[in-house]
């Protein structure tokens, strides 16, 4: 047996992760057998490795870790079962970045006096890395959030006092500075990572010796009663060392002033009066007060100076009193303009308030009495005297429109005395007027109500706006404010009227409701709005009207017919309409509905054999005059002509000639005068075909034709008759005819033994209907039918369809026609 020999070698380059395969023994036996693998540790060591048996693949099972342990030994075997061959190993760990620095010898605190020069070294960091190469090497920075007065070596962690700037213990007495080692880098778990630390050294600035000495509660006054005994305190200067980190010794002293009434104490600094009060010559003494520093070895450092004034007080035997600019004065008054700029001061009031006796017996309080909030005084205490001031407080109280005058007393009361003596004054303010409202309407919203007939010019509403203000700031103008009057209403500029214009015509069919705006505004502009609503009242100023006055309708039997009639009023009860009908004949053959219109033949009328024995003219046509009515006050009415024609569903299904042979059944001279007709017609087109034949010949052969005159024999008067034709066209169900009108025609032949025939005339117009120069078409339906609209002239007749209400009034009239002509034995 035999191990690979590479072993050792491969395995001093070990720098792998945990779980991963680290190496591959190769073994093999010269006598074939099977071989195993082995390895194994020193016992005070860690097994940080595992081999697979059988196939000799060594897998890191625990962490490397070099900054422990950067060798490992290990013996390595392969054997046969009978054999076995070891050989010892060394690993060799090699480094990866997985340690981060560390700094030393925390906490970092240095002491730095504030005199520091610009650019001075003020300490030095230290931090180590235990990793090797790059990972190993540490840099230094800072970690700056907000400028800062230093600077770091970023190679040796020196940190420095930045140029230009300089320490100020008075500023600020310490500085907390973030710094930052950061390594080089390196490989981890196969990523490049990099490992920083950070630590904070507090820089304390030490105080020297570079400030003044500073007086404290400056300015000093002191006041000496008339009574105060000699040797008695007057008032204490303090003053102290203005570096504050170690204060020198302070010494008081007086230089000028106090011309030996006044002295001091040179280590407290309380000064005391050495004369009775009574006997000094002056009532205010400046005295001059130096203050010095005595260093710690003894000798004078820095000076300061700083003035006191005493006075000297007699006994409380005065009340405050105010004065103004002529003396003493007990009433003050101001005109001033409303609603001032808040903490205004009032200037026009020029008051001094004095007391004149000295010290305590002279302190006393200001204020003001009277309404609350308003106005504030200052001072509101007082030593001897002071300049009185008022304030404003509140300007939106100060309102011309709420008070026109503003009335205070001012009051001056001692503090501290006995006798708490005290003394007033009168403050009167009269406020003069601004324009600070606005016009306001008594009302958002106007509604006014007027009837469609009003006359221009018509008064509509009066609408109120009202200005607190006084003289030309409380005038009010009023004017239409935008759209919406569409010109039909104006406003009265001063009185606020509303009225309609002159020329305005108000209808409230067209519109029913108005709205706009009305504006308020005074001479400045400042201005409200409201919103007017103008609501025209219907009046009944429409009739009733029919879509025609002459309406034809068709009635089935047991169905109604429908009249409808339109009032173009805008509200109830004007444009509701009622029916009636006014004249029938016979009267009691229909009842209409008064509020649908809709007309139904009476109870007892069933069929129209019935209908046929009280028509008028034996036929199933009335004519009725119908009125629509409103219900308006005056109510207004129209009245129509209508004209049905009453069928059945029976002859509504029949042919053409089955409905008109059934129509004229009862009147047979009517197919005879059809027939007669007829043939006028066929003999008139003969004689017009004749006659265009001969001129043509006569044109294209220019032969003259031989003249004769023929004597015609005397005749009777022509008379006028109506020669209708009637086709009819049975390829279909509901068959058509069509009514139509030809030329007269002469005819030149005549019959032996009797005279000539007469001449054909124009046919006359309907009877019933007024002449008409325009023939009017006539429709071909088989049933007796009507149309809600007049004929019109000159417009060809469609074809309609079986049982429609126009064909059967038309056929109707025909068949009436023709009667008519019977009648008059209008024959040939």
């Amino acid at each position: 047996m035999r191990l690979d020999p590479q072993v050792a070698l491969a395995l001093g380059l070990l720098r792998l992760c945990l779980g991963s395969h680290v190496y591959t023994l190769n073994g093999t036996d010269p006598e074939g057998h099977p071989v195993s693998y082995h390895i194994s540790f020193d016992p005070s060591s860690r097994s940080v490795f595992s081999i697979d048996p059988n196939f000799g693949n060594i897998t890191l099972v625990e962490e490397l870790d070099r900054e422990r342990e950067d060798e490992i030994e290990a013996i390595i075997s392969i054997s046969d079962s009978l054999n076995l061959v070891a050989e010892k190993v060394v690993i060799l760990v090699t480094d990866a970045n997985d340690e981060a620095p560390s700094f030393i010898q925390e906490p970092y605190i240095v002491q730095v006096p504030e005199d520091t020069p610009p650019g001075s070294s003020i300490f030095k960091v230290h931090a180590l890395d235990k990793d090797t190469g790059s990972g190993g090497s540490v840099t230094y920075f800072l970690q700056n959030t907000q400028p800062t007065k230093f600077t770091m070596d970023r190679h040796n962690g020196v940190l420095r006092l930045r140029s230009g700037t300089t320490l100020d213990y008075e500023k600020a007495r310490a500085h907390f500075v973030t710094v930052v080692a950061k390594d080089g880098g390196g490989r981890l778990r196969g990523a490049d990572v990099v490992f920083s630390a950070t630590t904070t050294v507090t820089v304390n600035v030490e105080d020297v010796q570079d400030m003044a000495p500073l007086f404290v509660g400056t300015p000093y006054y002191g006041y000496v009663y008339e009574d105060t005994i000699p040797g008695s305190e007057v008032l204490t200067v303090v003053a102290m060392d203005g570096d504050r980190g170690k204060p020198n010794h302070i010494l008081y002293s007086l230089m000028s002033g106090s011309d030996g009434a006044f002295e001091i104490n040179e280590t407290s600094g309380a000064i005391f009066i050495t004369q009775n009060p009574a006997q000094l010559q002056r009532e205010v003494y400046e005295l001059h007060v130096q203050v010095t520093e005595v260093s710690s070895a003894g000798s004078p450092a820095a000076q300061a100076m700083a003035p006191v004034t005493i006075r000297i007080v007699d006994l409380n035997n005065h009340p405050p009193t105010f004065y103004g600019e002529s003396g003493p004065q007990n009433r003050f008054e101001l005109s001033m303009y409303e609603h001032p700029p808040q903490g205004e001061i009032l200037r026009g009031l020029k008051i001094t308030v004095n007391d004149s006796d000295q010290g305590a017996n002279a302190k006393f309080n200001l204020q003001l009495v009277g309404p609350g909030g308003i106005f504030r005084v200052v001072p509101q205490t007082v030593l001897n005297e002071a300049q009185v001031t008022i304030i404003v407080e509140n300007s939106a109280a100060i309102d011309f429109e709420k008070f026109k005058v503003l009335t205070f007393k001012l009051l001056a009361m001692e503090v501290n005395t006995p006798e708490k003596f005290s003394s007033t004054a009168d403050v009167v303010i009269q406020l003069l007027d601004t324009n600070d409202n606005v016009p306001k309407f008594t009302s958002h919203y106007y509604i006014a109500r007027i009837p469609e007939n009003a006359p221009g010019g018509s008064n509509v509403l009066a609408v109120t706006a009202v200005d607190p203000d006084t003289g030309p700031w409380g005038k009010v103008k009023y004017s239409i404010y935008g759209s919406g009057a569409d010109l039909s209403f104006l406003i009265h500029p001063s009185t606020g009227i509303v009225y309609t214009q002159p020329w305005a015509s108000l209808d409230a069919e067209a519109t029913a409701r108005y709205n706009f705006y009305v504006k308020a505004e005074d001479m400045e502009g400042r201005h409200s709005l409201a919103e007017v609503f103008v609501i025209l009242l219907d009046v009944n100023d429409h009739y009733p009207q029919f879509a025609k006055s002459i309406q034809e309708k068709t009635m089935v039997l047991g169905t109604p017919v429908k009249i409808e009639a339109t009032d173009q009023d805008a509200e109830e009860p004007n444009n509701l309409v009622d029916y009636s009908i006014t004249r029938a004949e016979p009267a009691n053959v229909f009842h209409i509905n008064a509020h649908t219109g809709e007309i139904w033949l009476k109870n007892s009328i069933h069929s129209l054999e019935a209908l046929h024995n009280i028509t008028p003219n034996g036929d199933y046509t009335w004519s009725l005059e119908v009125q629509a009515k409103d219900r308006g006050s005056p109510s207004f009415s129209t009245t129509a002509l209508l004209k049905i024609d009453i069928t059945d569903t029976e002859m509504l299904s029949q042919s053409p000639m089955d409905a008109f042979l059934m129509q004229t059944k009862h009147n047979p001279m009517k197919a005879v005068g059809v027939l007669a007709g007829i043939m006028t017609g066929i003999v008139a087109i003969t004689v017009l075909v004749s006659t265009a034949t001969f001129w043509h010949h006569r044109k294209s052969n220019k032969v003259l034709p031989v003249r004769r005159v023929l004597r015609k024999r005397p005749s009777p008067a022509p008379r006028t008759v109506r020669i209708e034709w009637l086709k009819f066209n049975r390829t279909k169900p509901a068959a058509k005819f069509v009514l139509q009108e030809d030329f007269p025609i002469e005819n030149c032949n005549n019959s032996l033994g009797s005279p000539p025939p007469p001449r054909v005339p124009a046919p006359p117009p309907p009877p019933g209907m007024a002449p008409s120069t325009v023939a009017a078409p006539w429709g071909a339906v088989p049933t007796v039918s009507g149309s809600l609209t007049p004929r019109q002239p000159q417009r060809s007749p469609k074809p309609k369809a079986l049982g429609n209400p126009t064909q059967s009034a038309l056929v109707s009239e025909l068949r009436q026609k023709f009667e008519n002509n019977v009648a008059s034995k209008a024959y040939f």
